[in-house]
Parts: C-alpha cells; structure tokens; sequence
C-alpha cells in the first residue's frame, strides 16, 4: 500500500462536486476522489485549522475514539468497484471498519492517521498530472503545496469527471 496525502479540494461545475485529490507521498500518482459537499467542507474546515462552535461528525467520529480510548492507526483505500471507492479504518487491534474514503479522510486528518491506498487501487485509478513538478513537492513547504494545489486546478481545468469512467464506470467516493 502507498502511503497518500491530501493535495487539495476543488469544487467543480456544472455538477458542483468537490473532488479531493490524494497524491502518493513516495510516489508521483494521484488519485482523484468525488465526494460530498460535507464531507469536503469538513475536510477543508481542518486543514484550515478552523474549529466550528460544535463540533460536525468527524469531530463527534473523533471523540467517540478517543472516549473509547482507541488509537485509529490507518484509513486504507482498498477498493473501486464500479467507479465507487471503498476504504477502511484501522484501530487498535486491527479492528477494522468499513467506511467511505471522504468520511474516513475527514477522521483520519483530525487524528493525524497516515492515509494509504492500495496498490492496485492506485493502478486502476491513479493518474499521473502532466507538467508537474516533482521536485517542488519533495519538500513538502507551504510554497511547493500552493505549486502542487496549482498545479491539481490546471489539471482540473482540462477534465471532467467522464475522463475517470473506466471499464467499471465513474469514480466517487
């Protein structure tokens, strides 16, 4: 499995779908995921660090672990099957739950757990960005992410979510 961080969310028309776009940390594939308008903006709430005045699910998801007193070790990516992803959550004990990849991100992000695909996942649905830079994502700076995320809009820009249909339909998660 390749381990996976998250490059960005963006809202694309005319279907104003989020998509978030994972890319392999050790790797130079991408893997584009459609998700939910929730789920994209708590996504988006954490990685700006904003703290709602309630917490939404995935801070409820997030409490419920801990109160629980459980450690999530991993979210895994590990399957698409009619263009729908599927993932797991990893606990302790290797408890696993199924989840979707979007709910699972969301929890995963706010417990710091690493994100990992697997292996045929990323051959069936891993896409390769044209012009891109690898050297400027290497450092993992705020400058090479604003390049990178830059770089993911541009990409966008010249898709639709029909380029992803692959022998077994569209991709989402």
């Amino acid at each position: 499995m390749g381990e996976m961080r998250i490059v960005g969310i963006r809202v694309e028309p005319p279907q104003n779908q989020p998509v978030l776009l994972l890319r392999e940390v050790t790797g130079s594939r991408y893997l584009p995921i459609w998700i939910g308008q929730s789920e994209a903006a708590s996504i988006a709430l954490e990685q700006r660090g904003v703290e709602p005045p309630r917490p939404l699910t995935h801070d409820l998801i997030e409490r419920i672990v801990e109160a629980f007193d459980q450690t999530l070790v991993e979210v895994r990516i590990v399957d698409m099957r009619e263009g729908t992803f599927y993932a797991e959550m990893v606990f302790d004990g290797d408890v696993v739950v199924e989840a979707r990849p979007s709910d699972a991100i969301a929890v995963a992000m706010r417990m710091g757990a690493p994100i990992v695909a697997a292996d045929d996942v990323l051959d069936d649905a891993g896409l390769l960005i044209p012009d891109e830079d690898d050297a400027s994502v290497e450092g993992g700076s705020e400058e090479s992410s604003e390049e990178e995320v830059e770089a993911f809009r541009e990409f966008l820009d010249q898709i639709s979510p029909e380029d992803f249909l692959g022998p077994d339909g569209p991709a989402a998660g």
